[in-house]
């Protein structure tokens, strides 16, 4: 006689299906024998046996269960068919095996059962997909590919569409473009450095700056052509006066080689695409800036929108770092030399990414690791401001500024600093300020607009009533007009 000591709840594309355990001793002690017997149809389906099997109505409930499975929640369709399904009464509660703990967990607190993962669980589990479409009857494996495949597309599709860091990620995208457009406009300048430095070796010690440099071999290609009349137009582009000169009399007396007419095109060209990616670099900067200003305007408002980002980007969303306390956020960046310290039983580092922050850099030495840790503390109170705040507002980042300016005045000079509750009732004040200065604005602008619309209103009523007069007097003028000539006529 066959005692089932198992029941095993596996989720499909097509539905859920139910699988007693069965065997005459305890099923963890045949662990072995499930191993073997797993790719063996015939074997497995000895242990195994399909209890019951609820097949989805629509592609939208499969996706609707699907989610709450992956988010460890019991959906109501899920609830009705173990209630109807697993044995209840007896002596012993009926064990429920699944393959997701945290679904577990809810399961035994929804339905009060006992739950069984990992070991065996698996096994079967592993065992049941492989011949799924054998086990159900009526479900051909190419329906069941169809399903999965279906049931795939719907569940990423939403998804993406639902991200909640869909913001997030543009930043991340964005620093990490900006991070590689910096390495590659410093190489491809210094290879025009290197390349227009055969011409004319002067130019490089006169202009240091690496975009410039790039507009003035641009600007002046062959040095022998350079004349008065350019001193303007190169002015124009150093913002000096007496580095124009020096370029105009270094290309005079110039030790470079000549240089053919090719050879100039392609640097010329060369030039031009390092400039235009300057000016990219530019653009994309500004992009970054207010696409913080919309996610995070707090972290921005207190760090800087390049810090920010790089902080973003590290922990992979906003709401990551908001979860981080203000250790980890401190030494974000820095897990390496971390690691290190703690393996060799050194000194763990100070900072990580905020190392690049204006304040740490203008801390003396003695207190670069309080302000680091200061300033860690404001960047996880700014981040969790912008990660659940409804209204985004740059208010609150600003009194946080205000604070680890005062810090660090306190740390030079011992000035007491303001307490953080009174900095923040502040905040707060100054922040309903604003929304009822706001309020105000549009309140102002609709009865701007009412009025501009009555005024209209009024001005198209006389328009109107201009019109009827106008056709009653030309109408009148004609019943005048005839009745003279019918009096004429009778004469």
């Amino acid at each position: 006689m066959f005692v089932v000591l198992l029941h095993v709840l596996f989720e499909h594309a097509a539905g859920y299906a139910l699988f007693a355990v069965k065997e005459v001793e305890d099923i963890g002690m045949l662990l072995p024998q499930v191993e073997q017997s797993v790719l063996n149809l015939g074997k497995f389906t000895s242990v195994i046996k399909l209890s019951a099997f609820f097949p989805f109505k629509s592609a939208q409930g499969a996706l609707e269960n699907i989610n709450a499975v992956s988010e460890g929640v019991v959906h109501a369709d899920l609830k009705l068919f173990l209630e109807t399904n697993l044995p209840s009464g007896g002596k012993k509660k009926a064990m429920l095996g699944v393959s997701d703990a945290k679904l577990g967990a809810a399961l035994q607190e929804e339905l009060n059962l006992s739950i069984q993962t990992g070991g065996v669980v698996a096994e079967v589990i592993r065992g049941v997909r492989l011949h799924f479409h054998s086990l159900v009857k009526g479900l051909t494996a190419q329906a069941a590919s169809k399903a999965q495949l279906g049931l795939g597309h719907s569940y990423s599709r939403a998804k993406v569409k639902f991200n909640v860091n869909r913001a997030d990620n543009m930043i991340i995208q964005s620093i990490a473009l900006l991070d590689q457009l910096d390495k590659d406009i410093n190489t491809f300048s210094m290879r025009v450095r290197e390349w227009y430095g055969y011409h004319f070796p002067e130019l490089i010690k006169i202009v240091n700056d690496n975009s410039t440099y790039c507009k003035m071999a641009k600007l002046i290609g062959n040095r022998k052509e350079l004349t008065e009349e350019m001193l303007e137009a190169i002015e124009e582009i150093t913002m000096d006066s007496g580095k124009a000169q020096a370029i105009l009399d270094a290309s005079r007396s110039s030790m470079g080689m000549d240089i053919s007419p090719i050879d100039l095109i392609n640097i010329e060209s060369f030039s031009s695409r390092v400039v235009s990616l300057t000016e990219y670099r530019q653009g994309l900067q500004e992009y970054l800036r207010s696409k913080m200003g919309q996610v995070a305007p707090n972290l921005a408002a207190l760090i800087g929108e390049v810090v920010g980002a790089r902080l973003i980007s590290h922990a992979g969303s906003l709401t990551n770092l908001a979860k981080y306390p203000a250790s980890t956020v401190q030494i974000l960046g820095a897990e390496k030399a971390l690691f290190r310290a703690l393996k060799t039983r050194g000194n763990t580092p100070k900072y990580g990414l905020i190392f690049h922050s204006t304040f740490i850099g203008r801390a003396a030495a003695k207190n670069k690791g309080r302000i680091s840790r200061y300033l860690a503390n404001k960047c996880t109170i700014a981040s969790r401001i912008d990660c659940f705040s409804e209204v985004p507002t740059s208010v609150f980042g600003d009194k946080l500024r205000d604070q680890v300016e005062e810090r660090l005045a306190f740390y030079e000079t011992g000035d007491a600093p303001r307490k953080n509750l009174d900095v923040m009732k502040e905040a707060v004040a100054a922040e309903i300020k604003r929304k009822l200065e706001k309020k105000e604005k549009k309140k102002k602008k609709r009865e701007k607009r009412k009025l501009e619309a009555l005024s209209t209103a009024e001005g198209d009523d006389e328009e109107e009533a201009n019109g009827e007069a106008e056709v009653q007097m030309s109408n009148t003028s004609s019943v005048v007009f005839s009745t003279g000539g019918s009096t004429w006529g009778g004469l």
